[in-house]
């Protein structure tokens, strides 16, 4: 198998075993025993999109979708949740819920790691005393991959790389100080649109242009190299008789939004002689002009149907290899973005309209019952890892609060939800049947939503219904944190 990089790095130092000094018998309390070795037949697959809105998505059936074909067909054959929402946000916060199958919100004990860039609530590694999905399958008899061009999880300490044998991560996203800064293609520098911070949003794109200078063909984007090395995983983890559990995080459809132009033109072959927006900012969008605002939602489909590209071949190197037939197949997303919906870009905290916390989320199991159905249940991250081990009859962890969804198609019923709360650095978001409201932490600036009259949330009526937002805000969002929600004091400010 060719391993490379940070996956060969991977490999050496896991090489099958826990992590030195780590025994997760003495460090996590209520970890089952080492159980039996699993069935044949039980593979996962788990994929996660990074700001992959669920409304972008085709089989959602909304006038906003791109074109996504391998997400379609993945749903077809899925479990469809269409009230899936992340219990907490962004990044960071929304895999530390789906690797250790526990809820991040409401950010208790938060210590934000030092010298880091993102000072957001929850932003911090995985704490030792919580037990991942990964370690919990490595114990029960699995080989254990990943594959991520995300650039947040490379750094060791956020232990998103625990529990598995080999990991490989793909350098080069965003920010990411991996090539030389003085190498970039200044002509595409000079096209990029530079608002807000301009020596910032500069600094970024020399960074990215640099990181990418080196491409030569659609391959050599980001979603193409993730989904090739997770298919050669595929071939690899054929070849060993043990049973697998392989995630396959690409940060794409994130910005930069910078596919092959063919791509773009499938949503705009208008002419367009203005900057270019590769990337976004976190905040009100009148600084962008209408037909900018039509070019950033065209990037953000094109790099979608590029990706959904990539993730079909994917799928094509696992009909090949004959397993779909034993593997459950799991994707959801992390969170979406706003590309001036509500009169906002990129993902604020405080703007928890549906294009931020709404998310795609399928559960396909290899006897392909539930396939093409749908549910409402209020599905989120935190159910990865609980559905994943109750599917294969694992034991979890009594960490791990999440609910085993995989039962819904054969008529189990998980545990009702008849609302649902999350959080994003100092706001809170809560739904029932009928209202949606989000505030922040204190419960001031709410607002308040018919869902059943407005279901995009365009019209505020918390004015008009103080008392719906006491009882949410009280009933739904203090109660699901176990009391008033942690203050600090002086409160960082956010840098993304």
């Amino acid at each position: 198998m060719k391993l490379t990089g940070a996956g060969m790095a991977g490999a050496a130092l896991l090489g099958g075993g826990t992590l030195t000094g780590c025994d997760l018998a003495q460090r996590v309390p209520g970890l089952p025993g080492t159980t039996p070795r699993p069935n044949p037949g039980n593979n996962v697959v788990l994929i996660i999109m990074d700001s992959l809105r669920k409304d972008h998505v085709g089989i959602y059936g909304h006038d906003r979708a791109a074109r996504t074909p391998n997400l379609d067909a993945l749903a077809q054959a899925s479990l469809r949740f269409t009230r899936a929402v992340p219990e907490s946000m962004p990044t960071i916060n929304a895999r530390r819920a789906i690797h250790t199958g526990t809820r991040t919100w409401p950010f208790r004990n938060w210590d934000p790691p030092q010298g880091e860039d993102i000072i957001l609530q929850g932003w911090q590694p995985i704490p030792l005393d919580q037990t991942t999905l990964a370690e919990v399958m490595r114990a029960s008899g699995y080989q254990t991959m990943m594959v991520t061009d995300n650039m947040h999880q490379f750094k060791a300490s956020y232990d998103m790389h625990r529990g598995f044998d080999v990991w490989d991560f793909l350098r080069g996203q965003t920010t990411d100080n991996y090539q030389p800064n003085w190498t970039y293609d200044p002509a595409m520098v000079d096209r990029a649109l530079m608002e807000g911070n301009v020596p910032a949003m500069t600094a970024q794109m020399k960074q990215y242009f640099s990181n990418v200078a080196a491409r030569q063909t659609e391959a050599d984007w980001f979603a193409p190299q993730v989904f090739t090395r997770a298919s050669e995983f595929l071939e690899f983890a054929k070849e060993d008789e043990r049973p697998f559990f392989l995630t396959v995080d690409s940060y794409d459809p994130h910005e930069p939004w910078d596919p092959p132009e063919e791509y773009v033109r499938m949503y705009d072959d208008q002419p367009y002689d203005l900057k270019e927006p590769f990337s976004v900012i976190y905040g009100p969008s009148d600084y962008l002009a209408e037909r900018e605002l039509q070019r950033m939602r065209a990037r953000y489909s094109a790099e979608l149907t590029m990706a959904d590209r990539w993730l079909g071949r994917f799928m094509d190197k696992m009909e090949e290899l004959n397993l779909f037939e034993d593997t459950l197949v799991l994707l959801l997303s992390d969170h979406g973005v706003a590309l001036g919906e509500h009169g906002f870009t990129g993902k604020p905290a405080y703007a928890l309209w549906p294009e931020i916390t709404d998310v795609p989320f399928f559960i396909r199991r290899p006897d392909g019952k539930g396939a093409g159905e749908t549910s409402e249940y209020h599905a989120s991250t935190y159910d990865v890892a609980s559905t994943v081990l109750g599917y294969l009859g694992i034991e979890a962890p009594e960490q791990m609060e999440g609910q085993d969804l995989s039962g819904i198609p054969v008529g189990a019923e998980p545990e009702e939800r008849s609302h649902f709360t999350a959080g994003y650095h100092s706001y809170v978001w809560t739904r029932d049947e009928r209202y949606a409201m989000f505030s922040h932490n204190d419960g001031s600036g709410a607002k308040l939503y018919d869902l059943e009259s407005d279901p995009e949330m365009n019209s505020d009526i918390a004015g008009q219904n103080p008392g719906v937002v006491r009882r949410m805000f009280d009933g739904y969002i203090l109660r699901d944190a176990g009391g008033p929600l942690p203050v600090y004091d002086p409160l960082p400010k956010p840098t993304v």
